[in-house]
């Protein structure tokens, strides 16, 4: 369907609001149900993908394995891959304080890769391609102002003046969530008391399909395989440093930043030879306290929101939407009430307890590679080298890792 203009007033069974990746995918999840969907989003929702060139979008993501099969199942998949992905097949993670390091490569596990890195427009592109072939009404250039709750279902007022009538509404707005604000839906959130660097940079050698991550005392420094173009190879970045430090090397010429970077990164893919745009990002943390309300329901960084060094925040939303869409088929199999109360608390019991184990994980750490106590190096660096001479523990990791 053809994005859909906003009446003055419209009615649908569920409304997702938020037309980033787990939106999208939560869409195309519930689109042969038998229900009227509608999509919302304060942009255009206008950008598809066919085919990809030139500059690469400095937002990616980790694909683990269990996401790409949802992104196949909901008939993404083939587009992205036909449009631009790179797959991994090893990541070396090390600290750069001591003598620690450890390696993980598919073929320990019987696999033929460990994930895929996937720029955000590459995905969000072939779901929006896919979801133009259903029945689901998008309604771009709709910012929702405020809702309001009752017993059978959930107003959503527009900024336009225009009103959404919904049995239930699905909050997939980011981690500013504005809808769960709107519902009463508390969070708990505190400072990393860093910022992300992003950027797309070109490096001398080849990344060796290879997902590298340094421990750096100022914060965690991932270089993420990107396609490359014959001799010419490129890396994503994701470099955390404290504030002021994040701020210094926003200011430095390309040539300066592409310095200090490969130094970081101890040349090993020899030289960092141009960057693209650079960007900068406070980190926070944030979790919701329930994830629903009434008739509200909150997935992916609407929900929580995690630090980005394993790159897992996407692979949570996709897992949520999985779920979540479980549930709703479920109920409609049975002729049930896909907004009941239970099913969204079943929802909720479902996800929380992994999205809070994988967030007390990325916290950890960060907290123990982010300190400078000489105990804890030592811990570390003999954690890693240890775990790296262990087939089978290492094995496991990677199995949990891929299908969580």
């Amino acid at each position: 369907m053809s994005q859909a203009v906003l009446s003055d007033n419209q009615s649908f069974d569920i409304t997702i609001v938020g037309g980033g990746i787990n939106g999208l995918a939560m869409a195309m999840a519930l689109s042969d149900l038998p229900l009227r969907i509608a999509l919302v989003d304060a942009g255009s929702l206008a950008s598809e993908v066919e085919t990809v060139s030139g500059q690469y979008d400095p937002r990616v993501c980790a694909l683990t394995e269990s996401s790409r099969q949802l992104l196949d199942e909901v008939g993404a998949w083939p587009l992205m891959r036909d449009a631009r992905v790179s797959p991994y097949t090893d990541m070396a993670v090390w600290d750069a304080d001591g003598t620690g390091n450890i390696r993980f490569t598919a073929s320990e596990a019987g696999l033929d890769t460990l994930g895929h890195i996937v720029e955000n427009r590459v995905t969000t592109g072939a779901l929006l391609k896919c979801l133009r072939e259903t029945d689901v009404t998008l309604l771009g250039n709709t910012e929702i102002a405020s809702l309001r709750q009752a017993d059978d279902g959930v107003q959503l007022n527009t900024q336009s003046g225009g009103q959404l009538q919904s049995r239930l509404v699905i909050a997939a707005d980011g981690a500013h969530s504005p809808v769960r604000r709107m519902a009463g839906i508390p969070a708990r959130e505190w400072d990393y008391q860093h910022h992300a660097i992003v950027t797309t940079v070109q490096t001398e050698q080849y990344h060796q399909d290879t997902a590298w991550q340094i421990f750096l005392p100022s914060g965690p420094l991932a270089f993420l395989p990107l396609p490359s173009d014959g001799e010419t190879h490129y890396c994503s970045i994701v470099w955390s440093l404290v504030p002021d430090q994040a701020q210094q090397m926003m200011t430095l010429t390309d040539d300066a930043f592409c310095q200090k970077l490969g130094r970081a990164f101890e040349h090993r893919l020899g030289q960092v030879l141009s960057t693209d745009q650079r960007y900068c990002m406070p980190l926070r943390q944030r979790h919701a306290r329930q994830y629903y309300r009434g008739r509200v329901v909150v997935m992916g960084d609407a929900a929580h929101t995690i630090h980005p060094l394993a790159g897992q925040g996407v692979n949570l939303g996709l897992l949520d939407a999985r779920q979540l869409s479980e549930e709703i088929h479920r109920a409609c199999e049975r002729g049930g009430d896909y907004a009941d109360a239970l099913l969204l608390a079943r929802y909720q019991r479902y996800r929380e307890p992994h999205n809070l184990a994988v967030m007390g994980i990325m916290q950890g750490f960060q907290q123990l590679f982010g300190s400078d106590h000489l105990l804890l190096r030592w811990m570390r660096n003999t954690g890693l080298s240890l775990t790296n001479q262990v087939p089978l523990l290492k094995e496991q990791i990677i199995r949990q890792v891929m299908n969580p």
